[in-house]
């Protein structure tokens, strides 16, 4: 009944509300601003090399993606279908994954292709409404606010859940049937000190980072993984474990890949790949998309098929690396490294940004031999 109230709620009111830009929220949650302004979420169509350059890729004319990375445009219809396309000069354009597009979704509709953001809506003339998981929130001159229960159960499945093509391909998955967002909330949004407003009315002393640490982080992406060696009779065992809640690769875009190194003397004497990391098949991970005909195609929007070698969530896996001579004080080095940017997809699209091209390391573990 409650969710039920919600969405007729959010159904019955009228269009006409101000659009609360991203900057606005400064003035009351500045320490929340300036965490955002540091996140994947405030990067837009405009300075998201990556995406801005996959999704032209996939179709110069649509811009297909809008419902979840440009989701508060003043012509979202119109942007998906082809008769409009991002414009630099729109404020609902460049605020991206804003502040206001997260805290007025009143519900998350489950479907086949792609889950749906139900957004509440709000009568002219009067203050919208944001929502989140905070009890007896304060309100303001800007907006009212209110708790509402999709913010601790489903508010990450509307756009990290799982997208299918036209052809019924899966082509990003991050989430299950099963699973709520306080984990996701939890892991990526972690309370931290100082409150959530700039005047904090009730000293509550805690806020959730607006961060939303992930895979860029350094020392965040270092957290979501063990590695473990282990060694006897010349054969080496590597095992890797997710501890995430999301399967080890979730973008397409995105390779990870183990490296395995036996160093003596300071020289590399074996490695578990001569030239690329892709020779060693069970430990690159990747999704890897075809066309009708089955030819391997990088761009996965005209995708008839698919096949993926990924780690589950919660999920481990051991490799085995035999007939390596290993000798006392050799050095096993285990290396898990991540690329945002495949070397298949580099021939697709002309990247800039170096960090997007080149390998970085999630976690290196090293174990040298009595």
């Amino acid at each position: 009944m409650r969710w039920f109230f919600i969405l007729v709620m959010g159904l019955n009111l009228l269009f006409g509300a101000k659009y609360l830009d991203n900057h606005s929220c400064n003035e009351c949650h500045e320490k929340i601003y300036q965490e955002y302004q540091s996140s994947s979420h405030s990067k837009s169509y405009f300075t998201n090399e990556l995406h801005r350059l996959i999704a032209n890729k996939a179709d110069p004319k649509k811009y297909a993606c809008a419902s979840c990375h440009m989701p508060m445009a003043d012509n979202l219809k119109d942007l998906i279908s082809g008769k409009a396309r991002p414009d630099i000069n729109n404020k609902t354009h460049t605020d991206a994954i804003s502040c206001y597009f997260c805290h007025t979704i009143a519900y998350v509709k489950t479907a086949h292709d792609k889950n749906i953001n139900i957004k509440a809506r709000q009568a002219e003339n009067f203050k919208p409404t944001l929502y989140g998981r905070l009890n007896n929130p304060d309100d303001s001159d800007k907006h009212s606010s209110s708790t509402n229960p999709v913010y601790g159960k489903k508010v990450c499945m509307g756009c990290h859940s799982h997208k299918l093509n036209e052809n019924n391909v899966t082509i990003f998955r991050a989430m299950g049937k099963n699973q709520d967002s306080i984990k996701c909330i939890e892991c990526h949004l972690p309370e931290i000190n100082g409150g959530a407003e700039k005047m904090d009315k009730r000293s509550r002393g805690r806020h959730a980072s607006h961060k939303f640490l992930g895979i860029h982080d350094k020392k965040f992406r270092a957290t979501g993984v063990d590695i473990n060696i282990s060694y006897q009779d010349n054969s080496i065992d590597i095992k890797l474990t997710n501890k995430m809640g999301h399967p080890l690769i979730a973008q397409p875009a995105r390779v990870k890949y183990l490296e395995v190194k036996v160093i003596r003397d300071n020289k590399e004497i074996w490695k578990n790949y001569k030239n690329k990391p892709n020779e060693d098949k069970e430990a690159f991970f990747e999704y890897r998309f075809r066309d009708k005909s089955g030819k391997r195609i990088i761009i996965p929007a005209t995708a008839y098929s698919s096949e993926v070698n990924n780690l589950d969530a919660k999920s481990s896996k051991i490799f085995t690396y035999k007939d390596i001579e290993i000798k006392s004080k050799d050095k096993i080095v285990a290396t898990l490294f991540v690329r945002f940017a495949k070397q298949d997809c580099q021939k697709e699209i002309v990247l800039k940004a170096d960090e997007l091209k080149s390998s970085h390391i999630i976690k290196r573990v090293e174990l040298v031999i009595p």
